[in-house]
């Protein structure tokens, strides 16, 4: 299998379609309410998501060969790191105000690039670092109003511990990104998908006496919801390593912000500030002009092994 990411824009492209899907996966969540124990929600999210996975393969009749593997450890790794990862994220959700974890669960764009460079050997240009801080920038022009972690008598104990985890989230998260596209090199899309949820699956439901608790219906299918969309997000997003390189796709995470803004509108009533806005603004101009410099240097690429014919 050629591992060579040959198609940026569609990367980029299943990238945004995998961010939707999960930002509507987090809807869920929300509405699902308060309280819920964090492995009970990794639980739902991760083993529900395999009914989609194997309709999906059943339908097309690679159900056997989803399951046939050439690199069984390279998943149980990408599991471990991917089920750490939820469970840090849920933790500082627990343990922060909303605006805070999700502005420092943004730095895991950050720390993709970075390991793309370091363990994949990726190029990175001084044009996709700008745009990568830029975009960040943009993140915290929009939650820095909401931001409390250095006010009101500066760090606690709960705040720094939530703070320690999300951003452990993030450097997971970006781990478990360089683990899918080595595993692309060699697994199907499908099996590098279906194997996660089992592993996740597995490893959430180990925190069963650690205090979960009895959810009505309402909850309970809500978290259902919540692991659909996880089982087809996942599937979308291990799709887009195989077109791009991570550090190209790694920025798009940003795009959940305009979702986000549409969603707390439309279900939570939140009227978005101007500083929002303005914040929305700067992080789709990062990502408009990825898009713009990558297809220039397709563009050239193509001209230059035109001229070399």
């Amino acid at each position: 299998m050629n591992s060579r990411a040959t198609d940026p824009l569609k990367g980029i492209l299943l990238k945004i379609a995998s961010v939707m899907v999960f930002v509507g996966m987090q809807t869920f969540i929300k509405m699902a309410g308060p309280g819920i124990n964090p492995g009970q929600i990794t639980f739902h999210r991760s083993a529900f998501a395999i009914v989609p996975i194997v309709l999906f393969l059943a339908y097309r009749g690679q159900l056997r060969d989803a399951l046939y593997t050439r690199n069984p450890v390279g998943h149980l790794k990408r599991g471990s790191i991917g089920i750490l990862a939820m469970g840090c994220g849920f933790y500082g959700l627990v343990h922060l105000p909303m605006p805070e974890a999700i502005a420092i669960g943004y730095a895991m764009p950050l720390f993709a690039v970075a390991f793309a460079a370091i363990f994949l050997g990726e190029t990175v240009r001084v044009y996709r670092w700008t745009a990568v801080l830029f975009g960040l920038a943009g993140v915290m022009i929009i939650s820095w109003p909401n931001l409390t972690l250095f006010l009101d008598g500066g760090f606690s104990s709960e705040a720094t511990t939530g703070a320690l985890a999300v951003l452990f989230s993030a450097g997971l998260g970006a781990a478990a990104m360089i683990q899918v596209r080595q595993l692309v090199r060699e697994e199907k899309t499908t099996t590098i998908v279906l194997y996660f949820s089992l592993i996740a699956s597995l490893f959430s439901l180990a925190t069963l006496p650690f205090g979960w608790d009895w959810l009505d219906f309402r909850a309970t299918m809500y978290l259902v919801l919540c692991g659909f969309c996880g089982g087809v997000a996942q599937i979308l997003l291990t799709s887009s390593y195989r077109y791009a390189e991570v550090s190209i796709i790694a920025p798009f995470e940003y795009t959940s912000i305009l979702l986000g803004i549409a969603i707390s509108y439309i279900l939570f009533d939140d009227v978005p500030t101007t500083t929002m806005l303005f914040g929305t603004a700067i992080v789709v101009s990062a990502g408009i002009f990825i898009i713009y410099r990558e297809r220039r240097l397709g563009l050239s690429h193509k001209s230059s092994d035109t001229a070399s014919k």
